[in-house]
Parts: structure tokens; sequence; C-alpha cells
């Protein structure tokens, strides 16, 4: 994980040159990742898909968070770092199938597995309706402990603030995938910038049905 070479920017996200992943996160460059959140249609209602993170992530581990993300490594494009719905879900996508949702600038401080990193990045948001049910995703155990889903109503009600919980259910990761139920909470997620799940959520619930 910490080999990876990035492209770092200034605050203008003019090019810097290169770092590891290991050194972007300890000194706080400006790197661009890839995020893509999925939702799927059902005969109760649009859900949204997220995944919780494992425990030995470098970051935030064990929280809930996007469904598919990563960072661009070095000299790669969006439309390449669109492979991290197959290395993280199992799913191939063409780019094409991806639909933009917005671009945003986040930093975050903390400390995680006895690390502290600063973490700044410029994200590429997109959104994708797959209609396949959890059991047929193949989950990359090294990166994601599960993946759940919850009523994406009620996912925009829960980070409004109106609503204290949602019951989301899920399949884990591992040679044996287990169905679970959870009652989760939004400080169980990854804390993104004030407004982006929501953003997302709203943006989601525009995507035209298939």
């Amino acid at each position: 994980m910490t080999s990876e070479l990035l492209d770092i920017y200034d605050d203008e996200d003019n090019p810097l040159g290169t770092a590891s992943r290991q050194e972007a996160h300890a000194k706080g460059y400006w790197h661009h990742t890839f995020h893509c959140w999925l939702a799927r249609d059902t005969s109760t209602g649009r859900r949204l898909l997220f995944q919780q993170r494992q425990d030995t992530k470098d970051t935030f581990p064990g929280c809930y968070d996007i469904t598919a993300a990563g960072h661009l490594t070095s000299g790669e494009d969006m439309s390449q770092a669109a492979r991290e719905l197959e290395e993280e879900l199992g799913i191939h996508v063409p780019f094409t199938y991806l639909t933009p949702l917005m671009t945003v600038r986040y930093e975050s401080k903390g400390t995680a597995q006895g690390t502290s990193f600063w973490d700044r990045e410029v994200s590429s948001v997109f959104g994708l309706l797959s209609n396949q049910p959890l059991e047929a995703y193949c989950l990359q155990q090294e990166e994601v402990a599960g993946l759940y889903e919850a009523d994406l109503e009620q996912a925009l009600a829960l980070f409004e603030g109106h609503i204290p919980f949602i019951e989301a259910q899920g399949i884990t990761s591992g040679p044996n995938p287990e169905k679970t139920r959870r009652l989760i909470t939004p400080d169980q997620f990854v804390p993104h910038q004030a407004g982006y799940i929501t953003s997302v959520c709203r943006a989601l619930m525009e995507l035209p049905s298939q």
C-alpha cells in the first residue's frame, strides 16, 4: 500500500512532482482520487451501497465509506482509476458508463495504525446504477471488510440530521461471506466535508432508472 507513487500538487493544483502514498499522507501533499458511489433500484425503492473499510487501512480504518474509491497513481488518468470498481468490488464497468457527479477538495488529519496522517485530496466523484444484488459482488478482502446497502432516502435523512440511524443489510468479505444487518449512525462514516454525502445522495436520486 505504501509503495504507491502519486502525482502531488500545490494548493492551486499545480504539479509538484511525485511522492509515495505514505509521504503524501505524512506531509499533506494534495493528490487526486477517484470516488464512485453505487445505487440500485428495488421493489421498495432506490438503495445506496457503501463499503466498510478494513481495519488495516492507513486512514479511517473500520469506517463506512464510498462504495469504491482510490488514489490515482503517477501518470494515471481518471478513466484508468475506474479500475477500483473491479479491484474492490469485482465488477468490470467501462468508464463511459459512469455519471460524473462533482469534484470536491477536502483535507483531514488523524491517526491510524499508530501513525499520524494529513490527507489532502482532490476527488472526482461519479455515480453508477447497478442492480445486481450484494451477493454478486466479489470483495477485495485486503481493502474492504464488507459491502452494505440502505434506503437512499433514509440515507439522505440520516446525513441531513433528521433521523439518528439507518438500518443496513450487508455482506462481509473473505472466503466465506456472511449476510449481516446493522444499525449505522453518521459518525461511523469517514468524516467527509460538510454536505458531501447529502449532495451525493441527491445526485444518485436523479440517475435515470435502467
